[in-house]
């Protein structure tokens, strides 16, 4: 058994409630919250309507980085391209902490019908296409911009330090570029300001409004990016025998890729996906083109799945396509992919009882694998890290019927905004009450 499917069948156990945990939601989380209700939702609402895409967050950087200053922080911006930090240093000496949001919007067109709905538009891998909030990245800034206001606010009596982080292209950076939590690292935010620990949320639809998800150890799946280009010769449409298909090839490419993870990989442990995402080829009804570029995306938990699966998708396309006398070039995976999000099981059992302070304990589930992946989790491989859920879907709304986050249709209840707000400073604050304490 790998180390990883050791660790997810540990973390299916029941988690212990330790000593720093809060049985109650504190008092200073729930009047911060009602201070800052309205305020997160403008935030949310205007930062929604003003959408922008991976390393181009320049206005919605700008709001954050005003807002941080009229705090009286001294933020860091430009910072892999359109990041922005800023610490807090509180009163009283306690460990550190770094607490995250993203900031980019999709490639998507809005049909929310929302008062604020998204009208922006943007050039995307060479085509114009609306630009939208599909997942949730707005509100996950708006939490934070609330949680700063609301630590600012505790400074004297704070004890420790926080790392804000504001982080472009968690979706991913165009391409030709860097970008996102791994570029924000490579330019220093954990080497200027090493936390102990580092905190994320991320509103959910598969969840109801008012619960939270949270498992130790594997939560999310490590995600590669990966194209494949099929060769072939153009010729007229009416002979085809006059050249080499690359439409036909991709095709059978495409259907024979799917036994990988239905016939050649193990998954009675942990799932693999691998799916297509587009075809591009052609551009007239009676030519058959020289090309074909294929592109799409690898779900895994473990590394040798994925190492596996990679060289299962090689061998495919270079052997299909030559059974059509075609070629293929190939970059399997195209870049470095995001590692499987994973929470530190300690960490996790601590703060369980934080999040069920403020929401319920029946109202913190233990959430299934999400295949869905999240660059959260390079903070999470260099310090210990808790990365959570939180419901987004109305109340008396079947979750599993309603728009998926990256849907054109995906809006949220706005109590999520508040959930989240009261789960990320009550875990902040007891993490960093708690350590004080226990070092006194």
């Amino acid at each position: 058994m790998t180390r990883l499917a050791a660790a997810l069948l540990c973390a299916c156990t029941a988690l212990p409630v330790t000593a720093h945990a809060q049985s109650a939601q504190r008092p200073e989380v729930a009047r911060a919250a009602t201070t800052l209700q309205a305020s997160v939702v403008d935030w949310r609402r205007d930062i929604h309507q003003h959408p922008e895409l991976g390393n181009r967050e320049t206005r919605t950087a700008a709001k954050v980085a005003a807002h941080l200053r009229s705090l009286g922080l001294e933020p860091k911006t430009g910072i892999a391209h359109t990041g922005v930090t800023a610490v807090l240093k509180g009163g009283r000496p306690g460990p550190r902490i770094a607490l995250r949001a993203d900031m980019d919007a999709l490639p998507v067109t809005e049909r929310t019908g929302l008062p604020f709905a998204s009208t922006a538009t943007a050039e995307y891998r060479g085509q114009t296409t609306g630009v939208m909030h599909a997942c949730g990245h707005d509100a996950h800034t708006a939490i934070l911009m609330g949680v700063a206001q609301a630590l600012v606010a505790m400074r004297d009596e704070l004890p420790g330090e926080v790392l804000f982080v504001f982080q472009p292209a968690e979706e991913g950076a165009p391409e030709g570029e860097e970008g996102g939590a791994s570029m924000m690292l490579a330019e220093g935010i954990f080497r200027d300001f090493r936390p102990d620990a580092v905190f994320g949320l991320h509103v959910f639809s598969t969840l109801q409004a008012g619960q939270i998800g949270v498992r130790g150890g594997p939560l999310m799946a490590a995600s590669d990016r990966f194209s494949i280009d099929v060769i072939g010769r153009q010729t007229h449409g009416s002979r085809p025998w006059g050249g080499i298909d690359p439409i036909v090839a991709a095709a059978d490419l495409v259907g024979t890729a799917q036994t990988i993870v239905s016939r050649r990989t193990n998954i009675s442990t942990l799932p693999a996906v691998v799916s297509f995402g587009a075809i591009d080829g052609g551009i007239r009804y009676n030519i058959i083109p020289d090309k074909v570029e294929l592109v799409g995306t690898i779900r895994t938990f473990d590394e040798d799945v994925r190492k596996a699966i990679f060289a299962d998708l090689q061998n495919v396309a270079t052997h299909v396509a030559a059974a059509h006398g075609a070629t293929v070039q190939t970059r399997i995976p195209a870049e470095d992919g995001n590692p499987v999000t994973a929470n530190d099981p300690a960490l996790t059992a601590r703060l369980l009882p934080s999040l069920q302070a403020v929401a319920g304990a029946d109202n913190v589930v233990d959430p299934s694998l999400t295949m869905g992946a999240e660059d959260f989790s390079y903070y999470a491989r260099e310090v210990p890290g808790l990365f959570f859920f939180v419901g987004a879907t109305p109340k008396g709304q079947d979750p599993m019927r309603a728009p998926s986050n990256h849907s054109p249709e995906f809006d949220l209840d706005e109590s999520a905004l508040d959930l989240g707000l009261r789960a990320l400073l009550q875990v902040s604050l007891d993490y960093l009450h708690g350590d004080a304490e226990a070092g006194a």
